[in-house]
């Protein structure tokens, strides 16, 4: 169980602290609820271009990185499809340092030309190298497109294509810092060795002043539900031929999540699943294969992929896949079989606890699916699933016409 204190300042700032008495340290998470489901679809990996730049120094900061170093600190951020997350860890005697750099570039990051140049560089970079000359790097690329038409999940959150970063102008990043940078738009979690009086009295000092702003209204095309399988098969320079398959499944925070997650566990988690015992060591089709749930906020995927063995025909490696996810739908999963990824999730979970950060990150992220509180309750909701369950979402799923595959095959000499 992990205990934690709310409190809301007057611009609407969401603050959770969750004291933690075994460590000298403490975490600052700060999750924005911005990420690339946001952009418009002429001006997409806006958001991750931010990320980047909320570390070129704000306002009255030019270094973010030096004084959280000599505090004793260190930092960083990610960026999905439906939030930016901005962590950070030092000493809990420093932890003032933490708030005095989030709540700077909170207030305002220091926007020149050249910062915005820099950052479009390292991106444009990050583009090249990750999507377009690694080995599978642009399967995204390709399979989101495959998968959506209508929501904005069909464009990763490097973006579509490089010019959308490069046309970037300095206006359009301080409209898009204005309108979602904002203190009514984030959730602050602080976990460690503090006290909570202390927390709602640094918060109201550093974070208290900055004005609240209207957060644009989201409203986001829902995907149409799919009616027809979806195939692309394209050539590139790899070693060996790879299948994906992508089934729509639920939101994040719906009850059907829990089943669809167990159902990945049962496919794909380790050396042990499904898949991986029946198609990598038993018949030997594929190297290596997995299984897992996009766990999105708005309704996600359910994803299937793996590279084949040489010699092994992409059509044939499909077929296989078909066979396992036919078994999940005609045949009850055996109690043992359930009750061991149970066990799997379970330790996951406690683990995950021992972390400050880790703790920070989903205290933050199930305040904003609703409720912190909800992060006590994973367990139960896991442990709850039945072998029925499992059978029933299976069947309503994994539909051919809920599908789209991907052959990605190497290029011929």
């Amino acid at each position: 169980m992990i205990e934690f204190d709310r409190f809301t300042l007057e611009n609407g700032l969401r603050v959770i602290v969750h004291r933690d008495t075994s460590t000298p340290l403490a975490a600052i998470n700060i999750l924005y609820d911005v990420g690339a489901r946001d952009e418009d679809s002429a001006k997409t990996g806006f958001a991750h271009l931010f990320e980047h730049l909320m570390f070129e120094g704000s306002v009255n900061i030019p270094s973010y990185d030096a004084p959280l170093q000599m505090a004793g600190g260190e930092n960083n951020a990610f960026t999905n499809n439906d939030i930016t997350n901005y962590y950070l860890t030092l000493p809990a005697a420093n932890i003032e340092t933490g708030f005095w750099l989030e709540s700077d570039r909170m207030l305002k990051l220091d926007f020149s030309e050249e910062k915005l140049a820099v950052q479009k560089n390292v991106v444009i970079e990050e583009y090249k190298q990750n999507y377009l000359n690694n080995p599978y790097g642009d399967a995204w690329l390709l399979l989101r497109p495959l998968a959506y038409k209508t929501h904005p999940y069909r464009w990763p959150t490097i973006g579509k294509e490089i010019s959308h970063i490069e046309n970037t102008s300095l206006d359009e990043v301080k409209n898009f810092f204005f309108n979602h940078y904002l203190p009514n738009n984030a959730v602050m979690v602080v976990s460690g060795n503090v006290k909570t009086e202390e927390i709602k009295e640094l918060s109201e000092k550093w974070f208290g002043e900055i004005p609240q702003r209207n957060v644009p209204e989201r409203n986001l095309p829902k995907e149409h539900i799919q009616t027809e399988s979806r195939f692309l098969e394209v050539e590139r320079d790899v070693p060996y031929d790879a299948l994906y398959k992508v089934w729509h499944v639920c939101k994040r925070n719906d009850v059907d999540f829990y089943a669809f997650d167990l159902i990945s566990d049962i496919l794909g988690r380790g050396s042990s699943s499904r898949l991986f015992r029946r198609l990598v060591k038993e018949k030997q089709i594929f190297s290596s294969i997995d299984a897992y749930v996009s766990g999105d906020l708005d309704e996600g995927l359910f994803v299937v992929s793996g590279k084949l063995v040489k010699g092994v025909k992409l059509a044939d490696a499909d077929a296989a896949v078909s066979e396992e996810l036919e078994k999940i739908k005609q045949e009850l999963v055996a109690v043992e079989e359930l009750q061991k990824v149970k066990n799997k999730v379970e330790s996951t979970l406690v683990f995950a606890e021992m972390s400050i950060l880790e703790k920070a990150m989903e205290l933050a992220y199930f305040e904003l699916m609703g409720d912190a509180g909800l992060m006590n309750r994973e367990t139960e909701k896991y442990s709850a699933v039945t072998a029925e369950q499992i059978q029933q979402q299976a069947k309503e799923v994994f539909k051919e016409a809920n599908c789209s595959t991907l052959y990605y095959k190497v290029k011929k000499s």
